[in-house]
């Protein structure tokens, strides 16, 4: 009986907690605070410095949590990137996601070597962990915000591909600090095999699945995003299990998967978008709960912590942003922004359960102020990105998000399929009537989203730029529409088909 009460309680907390943690993502809009900081206080008031109701000091579970929470996030984020916005920004994203972070990891060293007095390994694992920006933080932030695409994009792609650095300069780190007899030269062929290898790892993990979930025939639709999380997993555990950047894999097979033609594609982005949700909202609450308010709150650690993250903000990002953006073609007011939008998130704390787990000696220190850092760059920088980016004068076009009122569907054993595909202005078919259009046979438009209308189409309806067009057609003929739509005006990424 006792058991079972046991039960029913964790089932009923698991309730609530996603309950509140979705309660809080309105709050968060309202209050301009990044849903995140919500997430971590809810975890900090329901811990044993809170209310008392969950006891939680697992630092492994925590870690095991986060990572599992960071890989769906990762996916689910290089499944919504469009490859032609990564391909025009990425020099510069993958210079901040490697240079950027080893010069924000030296800033660091040097300001925690002197503010907290520990050894210039523990300095450098400080700067490590804190040098990244974070995917969760940054894809959820920007989201809906009517930012220059250029700078979203490069802070995306940053995002998404700088956590492989942190992580192989964390671990490299805590290695280093304890070996009797590390080898130093080692890690450079360490870091060009985890990196080298999990982009190709992602690469052929990316075309296989896209292969696998498009040639399956499953007797149910709600299979196939399950089938693609599955694979998302499996390319994390096995890049890693050889050595190679696990996440790095996870990004880039999501960003295959993405790009390519994916049947079901809807099915398994609104899942994957719903799940990283809930895996956010999860791990957040989970990292809330690892932390103790009365020790990381203490007056040493507020102090030390705030001046820590004010060089952070203030000197350790910029410097990281101007250095790794030279000749990049970013103005000044650009890399302002850039720099100001550096933020942090889970990436950090997930990383700082590593000295934990590894029983070094300062490792409850490392996790508080690290908790503190992140805590205070959501707060300062995540609540005022949209401000920042509207003073600088780099708000570009309003973003318009149409109210899909078709569900996008692949009529699994029938012989035909509907399609989406949005118009560009260099599309082939922008200004024609439908009348005009020479399309292949058994192909028929069923429906135009026109900003917020639903347009039944007729003959004589006038395509235009950025309408959405949902095309019945005979999977025969699909591969004959998709090289009829892709005719462009002038040479242009053929990103905008999308199945």
């Amino acid at each position: 009986m006792l058991e079972q009460i046991n039960v029913d309680y964790f089932i009923l907390l698991t309730a609530l907690l996603l309950i509140i943690g979705v309660l809080t993502t309105k709050f968060s809009t309202r209050l301009g605070v990044p849903a995140l900081v919500l997430f971590l206080l809810v975890g900090m008031i329901m811990g044993s410095d809170g209310l008392g109701l969950i006891h939680f000091n697992n630092p492994y579970l925590a870690q095991l949590i986060g990572i599992l929470a960071l890989v769906v996030i990762l996916f689910e984020g290089g499944l919504q990137t469009k490859w032609s916005s990564v391909r025009a920004v990425a020099t510069p994203s993958l210079s901040l996601a490697t240079l950027g972070v080893l010069l924000t990891t030296m800033v660091v060293a040097v300001a925690a070597k002197l503010i907290f007095d520990v050894s210039w390994l523990e300095g450098m694992l400080f700067g490590a962990i804190v040098g990244s920006t974070d995917a969760a933080a940054i894809f959820a932030v920007l989201k809906g915000q009517n930012i220059r695409d250029r700078l979203s994009s490069t802070l995306e792609a940053e995002s998404g591909t700088n956590d492989p650095m942190a992580v192989f300069l964390t671990l490299s780190l805590i290695e280093l600090m304890t070996i009797e007899s590390p080898f130093y030269f080692l890690l450079v062929g360490s870091f060009i095999w985890q990196m080298g290898m999990g982009l190709l790892l992602g690469f052929l993990f990316g075309r296989f699945a896209s292969y696998a979930i498009n040639k399956i025939n499953l007797d149910s639709s709600g299979l196939y995003p399950i089938f693609a999380l599955a694979f998302a997993l499996l390319t994390y555990s096995l890049s890693d299990l050889i050595g190679a950047s696990g996440l790095l894999a996870v990004y880039i097979a999501a960003l295959v998967i993405g790009n390519g033609d994916l049947t079901y594609r809807h099915s398994i982005f609104r899942f994957n978008e719903g799940f990283a949700w809930m895996m956010q909202i999860l791990m957040f609450i989970i990292l809330g709960l690892l932390v103790f308010p009365s020790q990381f709150l203490s007056f040493d650690i507020i102090v030390k912590g705030l001046l820590l993250s004010i060089i952070l903000i203030f000197i350790a990002r910029p410097v990281a942003v101007f250095l790794s953006t030279i000749k990049m073609g970013f103005g000044l007011k650009e890399k302002v922004f850039l720099s100001w939008a550096g933020l942090k998130g889970a990436v950090p704390i997930v990383l700082a359960t590593f000295p934990m787990t590894m029983g070094l000696e300062n490792s409850q220190l490392f996790f508080n102020v690290v908790f503190f850092v992140v805590l205070t760059s959501a707060l300062i920088q995540g609540s005022t990105i949209s401000i920042v980016a509207k003073k600088l004068g780099l708000h570009g076009p309003k973003k318009v998000e149409a109210p899909h009122t078709l569900e996008l569907v692949s009529i699994g054993k029938a012989n035909a399929e509907i399609i989406e595909y949005e118009v560009n202005e260099q599309s082939t078919i922008t200004g024609q009537t439908l009348k005009d259009l020479n399309f292949p046979k058994d192909v028929l438009i069923s429906a135009i989203i026109r900003r917020a209308d639903l347009l039944t189409p007729h003959g004589d309806t006038i395509i235009k730029t950025d309408d959405i067009l949902y095309i019945l057609v005979s999977k025969k003929r699909k591969k004959e529409l998709k090289n009829f739509l892709n005719e462009r005006k002038e040479v242009f990424s053929p990103s905008g088909f999308e199945e």
